[in-house]
């Protein structure tokens, strides 16, 4: 009996419209997700390199949309000219509600049609720097650096953006055009030691380590001039000296990986400290005071 009344019951179901319309579309939703799934997995597996990975999955998840909005418009197809009045006059209102969402979803399409920014880019939007690690419909997320740490390191604090930033947020970009950074790092020494010399080391230490950066920067430098309005600026290393009453300064410029300032300094540092411990003329200068021939 408790069988029979059962299968009234899904027979009074099924001659309802909307209910066969929703069944044959759940049913039609779940082979689609699962074979999309089982594809992905099978895609990821012989992959290995993370960028790719990262493009599948969201390519995949693209199809997923389209394919999801088309089924459904293909299930209620003959429905849509009933409904197309209503959507019209609920839509100055649901635009007005969901302005900030509408926003987000066109920065989302001014990224994906002039890509200004990508996925492993560099960027400093606002106040916040970080590496992109995903772009959403919605969002933007970000792996900051800096911050509370020292030098261009990740913090470990991830953030999500609204995509509205794309129209009223500053973007800087590290990484697009020109993935290289000038940076600098000064030098005191005593007013006694032999400046000449210094200059000469110094150069010859700078050119050792970023030289590789100077001839990869050039070339990229070179592409540049061809897209925007720029001077045919110097990348070479300088080496520049002033000095005051206190000691001698020099100032040294070079051309480094965005990634790389932190450790291409240590490595500056390091070797500048070998080369003058290597001379008896050369000094660096303190701020502490040093009493000499005291009887």
């Amino acid at each position: 009996m408790q069988d029979f009344n059962l299968r009234e019951m899904w027979n009074l179901l099924l001659e309802n419209e909307i209910f066969r319309r929703l069944f044959i579309l759940t049913i039609i939703l779940l082979i689609l997700l699962t074979v999309l799934s089982y594809i992905r997995k099978k895609v990821l597996k012989n992959t290995v390199d993370s960028d790719s990975k990262y493009k599948i999955v969201k390519a995949v998840k693209i199809l997923q949309y389209i394919l999801i909005a088309s089924v459904i418009l293909f299930v209620f197809s003959d429905k849509l000219g009933n409904v197309g009045v209503t959507m019209g006059l609920a839509g100055a209102g649901i635009a007005f509600a969901l302005q900030s969402v509408i926003i987000s979803i066109a920065g989302w399409l001014s990224i994906m049609t002039t890509g200004q920014i990508k996925v492993g880019q560099r960027v400093k939007i606002g106040e916040i720097t970080g590496d992109i690690i995903d772009i959403g419909v919605m969002r933007t997320t970000l792996m900051e650096v800096g911050a509370w740490v020292n030098g261009d390191l990740y913090n470990g604090r991830i953030t999500e953006l609204s995509n509205s930033f794309v129209f009223n947020a500053p973007i800087q970009n590290y990484s697009a055009d020109y993935p290289f950074l000038w940076d600098e790092i000064t030098i005191p020494l005593r007013t006694e030691s032999d400046f000449h010399l210094a200059r000469k080391i110094f150069v010859e230490v700078t050119n050792e380590i970023c030289g590789l950066y100077t001839a990869e920067s050039k070339k990229t430098w070179e592409k540049m001039q061809g897209k925007f309005l720029i001077e045919n600026a110097s990348v070479d290393p300088s080496v520049t000296l002033r000095f005051d009453e206190n000691w001698i300064t020099f100032t040294i410029r070079f051309i480094v990986d965005y990634k790389k300032r932190r450790s291409t300094k240590d490595l500056l540092f390091t070797r500048i400290l070998e080369e003058i411990n290597k001379h008896d003329t050369l000094h660096v200068a303190t701020a502490a005071m040093e009493i000499k021939n005291v009887v």
